[in-house]
């Protein structure tokens, strides 16, 4: 009983809790009383507390095994933020400088430090070793625990060898090795790897009912998460992309648009990172746009939405980023994009690995690929995986799949003939297998078992492969079937799935919806299209304006703005400066001397005429021509001949002109008398230059049949429209 106050007195005195959470209690009280303790707990469980607060309330000091400085950090300072002093959490790793090591460990000699968080890589180091064993080692507290497997999604070599040091700094100390994600696999090699196949297990159940799961097919998926974003304003969210130069890509467009984002990835500084995570919590900025590297014991309990920019590589990995979100219990939305693309894309990473390491991350991304495709109920998907049986009617559509109409089919046929299929051939096969065999498939394997000569070969022809995909997969999720993960995803019949064979019933599945093709592309190249069908009205206003501007300005109309520009005007309705902007061909420059009046018009015409605008209004991309549109001004003001820029970056000459004057119509000015004074002559320059000021439009064939049309090529003419837009428009 007095353990128990005290348990209560150090959680309200230390951490300002009245109650622990699940089984934190239990957990505890197994780690003081000094047996292996092993703690299966989803992210926002509370699994820091689990050893934290025993830590606190032992003898000596406990060593946490962190695979991440930047969790050790976020802890370390919450810890000595509730415990009023520095010295009684402190790290060990790469960061530190010599003169900080020693502080750290005078600290703990001198029994001043409960917590002391380790790297992998520092506690394997003989002098860590040597001054470990100088030390009371209350417990030893491994986190991230699933890095130990190479089934897990985070293998860790170094994390191999923690039994053995452990074993070198002493005898018998007690060992308490958490998790946020772990399938049965993944359980049984810790607890084989760490020797503590007689810990206590405590398994919270991983459903985390607050998330709502979505998965999109990947179209134009910059637009789309910039949609999102703008739709979800004021709230903290993180985007994970698979490589650094997707991350600077994304996080780029975000800042275009107007929302605060920052990168986030292994190739930055140290420093940077830090500041990034400190801004990010600060909420100095709303989205960190990152490779898997971030969030890792990032104790942020307000992140409203992860957004997967790609297919996550695993499961694990999925289910742990997604569940960075609505940590506090409130809204947490998890979109994930997929394409073929994608897959494509991991799979041949994986080419190049060892066979066995090939095996295991082909079977860990197909359980991605089943997820993705699936109609059945996400989270039951999800649950199943970490080995949870769950009920579907359970999900409160919070997940896309629970939401969306379904087909149903009698399956009770289907599913006996995939049963007895598996039984007949020994359970020697996996899924892809199965299916070949019975939609009759070209593979040599079939011929050379001869399984091409079965009653079963061709069976399910007629049917198609998505609805055997759909049994397999729910013949699997119901427990008919087994996954033996061992031996390379081979599938087992359970005693549910041998009842079935004998004693068959009316059974109902849902068909797979099927993927639509998804294009992967990003699309925003090019003319940027409207957002609906053209508003001839507001055309013909902004026309009249253009044309009263153009007129005290003595400018012809098209120098103002051009007609795509004023028709992209009446699709997207852009009421303020920022949004003015982004309409193309109008650029900075020309959105602050001609935009004002026209942002006016606008504003009061979607007033008056109650006009509901596009949410997805013209998304600013950072077009990969960006780079190119630097060089080709920085050349110009280098006084480089056009041809030889073009040259440089393999353009035609046509290109370079066409690309020189997209930055002149956006408002750029551009100084190209030196190229110009050298290939056309100054009569012919004051001719067209005289014509442009008059003209009623900027047509080059009306140019040159008004000029007299073989005096003039249609390049000369054209570099002269792109001096005459410079000098006058910008």
């Amino acid at each position: 009983m007095e353990t128990k106050k005290s348990l209560f007195d150090n959680l309200q005195n230390f951490f300002g809790f009245d109650n622990f959470k699940g089984d934190q209690e239990a957990i505890i009280t197994n780690i003081l009383a000094g047996n292996d303790t092993f703690v299966i707990m989803p992210t926002g469980g509370g699994k820091s507390m689990c050893y934290q607060l025993p830590a606190l309330m032992s003898e000596g000091t406990a060593i946490v095994i962190s695979p991440l400085i930047a969790l050790m950090k976020n802890q370390v300072d919450q810890l000595r933020a509730f415990g009023g002093s520095d010295s009684i959490a402190h790290f060990l790793n790469s960061s530190l400088t010599k003169s900080e090591i020693a502080r750290v460990k005078e600290d703990v000699l001198g029994g001043k430090t409960k917590l002391l968080y380790v790297a992998p890589e520092s506690l394997t180091k003989q002098e860590n070793i040597d001054f470990l064993r100088l030390n009371h080692v209350s417990f030893v507290a491994v986190d991230e625990a699933h890095c130990i497997s190479e089934w897990g999604h985070d293998f860790r070599p170094e994390y191999r060898k923690i039994r053995q040091v452990i074993s070198n700094i002493g005898e018998n100390i007690p060992i308490i090795a958490l998790t946020a994600t772990a399938t049965p696999k993944v359980q049984h090699d810790i607890q084989k790897n760490l020797q503590m196949n007689n810990a206590t297990v405590f398994k919270s159940s991983f459903n985390r009912t607050n998330l709502f799961y979505e998965v999109r097919a990947k179209r134009s998926v910059i637009k789309e998460i910039v949609k999102f974003v703008k739709q979800n304003t004021g709230k903290s969210g993180i985007i994970y992309c698979l490589s650094r130069k997707k991350v600077e890509e994304v996080a780029e467009v975000l800042n275009l648009n107007g929302i605060r984002a920052l990168p986030y990835h292994a190739g930055l500084d140290a420093k940077v990172r830090a500041e990034t995570q400190d801004k990010f919590l600060m909420e100095d900025v709303e989205v960190i746009v990152a490779t898997i590297a971030f969030g890792m014991g990032i104790d942020k309990p307000d992140v409203r939405y992860v957004i997967h920019h790609d297919v996550p590589k695993s499961m694990e990995g999925y289910y742990q980023e997604t569940g960075r979100a609505g940590r506090d219990g409130g809204e947490g939305v998890c979109v994930s994009f997929y394409s073929q693309k994608d897959i494509d894309k991991l799979q041949k990473f994986m080419k190049d690995k060892p066979v066995s390491e090939r095996e295991i991350g082909t079977q860990i991304l197909k359980e991605v690929i089943d997820y993705a495709e699936s109609s059945v109920c996400r989270r039951k998907q999800i649950l199943h995986y970490f080995g949870e049986n769950f009920d579907e009617s359970s999900c409160g559509n919070m997940c896309d799949n629970c939401c969306a109409p379904k087909t149903f089919f009698d399956a009770e046929e289907h599913l006996h003939k995939v049963l007895s299929l598996i039984k007949h051939i020994d359970e020697k096969f996996d899924d892809r297998y199965i299916i070949d065999v019975l939609t009759g498939a070209d593979n040599p394997q079939i011929r050379n078992y001869e399984h091409d000569t079965l009653p079963y070969f061709g069976l399910g022809k007629e049917d198609g492969e998505n609805l055997w995909n759909s049994v397999l997969r729910q013949a699997l999720l119901d427990n008919f079937l087994s996954k033996d993960i061992d031996q390379y995803g081979l599938l087992r019949l359970t005693e549910k799935g041998n009842d079935f064979i004998d004693n068959p019933y009316s059974i109902r599945f849902i068909l797979n919806r099927e993927m639509e093709a998804a294009d992967d592309e990003d699309g925003e190249e090019g003319p940027k299209q409207g957002g609906g069908a053209l508003d001839t009205e507001l055309l013909q206003m902004l026309k009249d304006l253009r044309k009263k501007i153009a007129k005290q300005k003595s400018l012809p109309p098209f120098v103002i703005f051009q007609d795509p520009s004023l028709e992209e005007m009446c699709t997207h309705y852009p009421i303020s400066m920022e949004e003015m902007k982004q309409i193309s061909g109008v650029g900075a420059g020309k959105a602050l001397k001609f935009g004002g009046p026209f942002i006016e018009l606008i504003k009061k015409y979607v007033e008056d005429n109650d006009i509901d605008r596009p949410v997805d209004m013209v998304i600013k991309s950072a077009a990969n021509k960006s780079a190119l549109k630097v060089y080709i001004i920085q050349n110009i003001d280098r006084h480089l001949n056009l041809e030889d820029i073009a040259a440089s970056k393999g353009l035609t000459y046509e290109e370079i002109l066409r690309e020189v004057e997209s930055i002149v119509n956006s408002g750029t000015k551009l100084n190209l008398d030196y190229y110009i004074d050298e290939v056309i002559d100054e009569d012919k320059q004051d001719e067209v230059f005289d014509y442009f000021k008059t003209a009623e439009d900027d047509s080059i064939d009306h140019a040159i049949a008004e000029l007299g049309g073989d005096d003039y090529t249609y390049e000369e003419v054209q570099l002269m429209r792109i001096k005459f837009m410079s000098e006058l428009g910008n």
